[in-house]
């Protein structure tokens, strides 16, 4: 017995490393460090990851950052459009008033230095975007004017519309009165503005994409695929693709380059469908709009969650809920890598994508 108890003595002696040991590797850092090592993780000027923005008194539109990424504009139903700091704690800096009723569309000039904004007054609103007053307005159209764009390369007076009298107007802001304008068969929901200014293309209750020569200033093209109304369109920063979302639950893009044959056996200019996003009975103009670097794509969705699609793959990345109403416009920062989203439940969410 006495020579065995040496041996039991050194074992109780390992039992007592062995649980040291396993106590370290358990070893849980104080909540202050956690806090640290987390916050390093963070990829924007946001003072949180996610935001919500309120101050709308009705459903929220439309959505627009300036091109230098510094201030979000938002437009809304009750007649105003608000503008916030695109970093920080998003404060509301400035409000947009002079119109008088729903504001549709909202587009920053590619200066950054003016707000072009579309109505159901029948009205585009011309605002200085440090002031937050109206400089000019465009009138002319006979109907709601559902949409408006700019030229992203062009002068940053140039500007087109898209409205229910079956028109869309080209408009310069150093001239009274509109530059030109497109008459088409059907009603005109959706514009875009090609990034040389020398073609606009537009999308309807027809369920069809036209695209106007502005130089000759007739029809020279029409793209076909859509089964219900086209809710907006919007370009890719190379220009070279159109991005359609329509009624009919499909967000497509469209090879707008020249020389695509588009006969039949040849190259067709559709290119991809995302699945995924819904519309509603609402029969809202739900956005849609490409990332800084266009590899991605998202779109307003009837089922109150912020989708974001692949444009490679056309395999859905993200899937964000947090809305309680029909999410109306969602929107890429044009620098770091935050989204936007506005709708009509009156709030705007921004958050960081991981």
């Amino acid at each position: 017995m006495a020579a065995d108890e040496p041996s039991l003595k050194r074992q109780r002696h390992n039992d007592g490393d062995e649980h040291q040991s396993s106590t370290v590797a358990l070893y849980v850092p104080p909540p202050d460090a956690d806090h640290d090592a987390h916050s390093k993780i963070r990829t924007s000027n946001l003072a949180s990851s996610t935001m919500k923005l309120s101050g709308h008194k009705g459903s929220v539109y439309c959505l627009a950052y300036d091109p230098l990424g510094e201030v979000l504009c938002s437009g809304s139903f009750d007649s105003t459009c608000l503008l916030w700091n695109a970093s920080g704690h998003c404060q509301n800096i400035n409000v947009l008033s002079g119109h008088k009723n729903a504001i549709l569309d909202v587009k920053f000039t590619n200066d950054s230095e003016r707000i072009i904004t579309a109505s159901a007054d029948f009205n585009l609103g011309v605002y200085d975007a440090m002031t937050g007053a109206r400089i000019k307005r465009f009138m002319g159209h006979k109907g709601i004017v559902n949409a408006c764009d700019v030229c992203s390369e062009g002068s940053p007076s140039l500007a087109v519309s898209a409205s229910d009298d079956r028109t869309a107007r080209l408009w310069d802001a150093r001239i009274r009165g509109e530059v030109g304008s497109f008459e088409d068969e059907y009603q005109i929901t959706a514009v875009a503005y090609a990034n040389d200014g020398q073609v606009v293309y537009t999308g309807g209750i027809d369920n069809c994409i036209t695209a106007w020569d502005v130089r000759q200033m007739r029809r020279s093209m029409t793209m076909k695929g859509h089964s219900d109304t086209i809710t907006c369109l919007s370009l890719n920063p190379k220009g070279t693709h159109l991005l359609s979302n329509s009624m009919d639950g499909t967000m497509r893009t469209w090879d707008i380059r020249p020389f695509v044959d588009d006969a039949a056996g040849g190259k067709k200019r559709h290119d991809k469908t995302f699945v995924g996003g819904t519309h509603n009975a609402e029969k809202g103009l739900l956005n849609c709009a490409w990332s800084a670097d266009g590899m991605m794509v998202t779109g307003g969705s009837a089922d109150c969650v912020v989708h974001i699609w692949d444009e490679l793959s056309a395999e859905e990345l993200y899937c964000l809920p947090g809305h309680s109403g029909c999410v109306n416009a969602v929107i890429f920062h044009p620098k770091e890598n935050i989204i936007a989203s506005a709708s009509s439940d009156k709030s705007i969410y921004v958050g960081e994508l991981s």
